[in-house]
């Protein structure tokens, strides 16, 4: 049922394919209210890291991005690791590095569009009124409630990509379908958690943008049970808890870890604090990959790819 309803949510998305695009000039709804565009950029600039993989996705016209601190979730020039061959051979150029908004870098790439993010760690949303008083259309979106897909379609209208906003968004859905279907899943439901990701430990939703990728290949997620839904400390899509109430937070017969590579499971199966679990005592822990942290079409691809690759026939 909860597939059924994801796959609707995937179709109310994308709008009929014979649909008219709109002309120009337009008008693009976003979350700083209403962005007019008279004509489709050609000099886009993103200033969110975790946005840049979606415009890259549906092949929009971007010309550099804020980079991040260089770790192992990025290359040595802050790219994410997902996306970073992709815009290296557009010729996508750094920005700013390390999420220090540069006003000045901005101004001399002379964008005719700047995407900024609402929230997150790389947002700059406190800038967007001098961007705005010096004449930059600047588009605000927020990923932290708003799946990938959601926000390709945003920028599909903004940027006139609308028709391959689509074909990205349906060419996921079937990738992971159709991997879903080449596996064996482990029988039960599973719990994908953040275990010690930057200190912070956390259950996800069962409609977290992870969760939505294993829930179309087939899997049940499940969430904090209801009974240990006192022990939450923060929510949004991952539930956070301490690291003691980790154990009591899981529920799942099978444990994916978020971010995670194969070194970084011994420490779950050796975390005494865990060691009652039954995902634990049976070896059922398994890495999503380290860019599974923000999920877009290339790190969800990626996570698509790394579960099939673990539990094929």
């Amino acid at each position: 049922m909860l597939r059924q309803t994801f796959a609707a949510l995937a179709l109310a998305l994308l709008p009929a394919l014979t649909q008219a695009e709109e002309g120009w000039p337009r008008r693009i709804e976003h979350a700083n209210g209403t962005l007019t565009l008279p004509a489709p950029p050609e000099r886009i600039v993103s200033t969110s890291p975790s946005l840049t993989g979606t415009l890259l996705a549906i092949d929009a016209p971007l010309i550099a991005t804020a980079a991040a601190t260089r770790s192992r979730l990025s290359d040595d020039d802050g790219f994410f690791h997902q996306w970073a061959d992709v815009a290296h051979a557009r010729g996508v150029e750094v920005l700013y590095p390390d999420l220090s908004f540069d006003i000045e870098a901005v101004i001399l790439a002379n964008p005719d569009l700047i995407v900024v993010s609402q929230t997150g760690g790389d947002s700059a949303v406190e800038f967007v009124p001098e961007l705005e008083a010096m004449g930059f259309p600047v588009l605000v979106l927020n990923y932290g409630i708003h799946p990938w897909e959601a926000l390709a379609k945003t920028l599909g209208h903004a940027t006139g990509e609308e028709a391959e906003a689509r074909a990205v968004t349906r060419a996921f859905a079937e990738h992971a379908r159709a991997a879903g279907r080449a596996i064996t899943r482990p029988a039960g439901s599973v719990s994908i958690i953040s275990y010690n990701f930057y200190g912070s430990y956390g259950v996800s939703k069962p409609e977290g943008a992870q969760a939505r990728v294993l829930v179309e290949m087939g899997f049940e997620v499940t969430g904090v049970p209801q009974a240990a839904q006192g022990l939450v400390q923060a929510s949004r899509e991952f539930d956070f808890v301490s690291h003691e109430n980790l154990s009591a937070a899981i529920s799942g017969d099978t444990i994916f870890l978020l971010a995670a590579e194969p070194e970084d499971v011994q420490a779950v199966l050796d975390d005494p604090v865990l060691a009652n679990l039954p995902a634990v005592k049976a070896g059922r822990v398994y890495p999503l990959g380290a860019t599974s942290f923000r999920m877009d079409y290339y790190s969800g691809r990626a996570m698509v790819d790394r579960v099939a690759a673990q539990f094929a026939e």
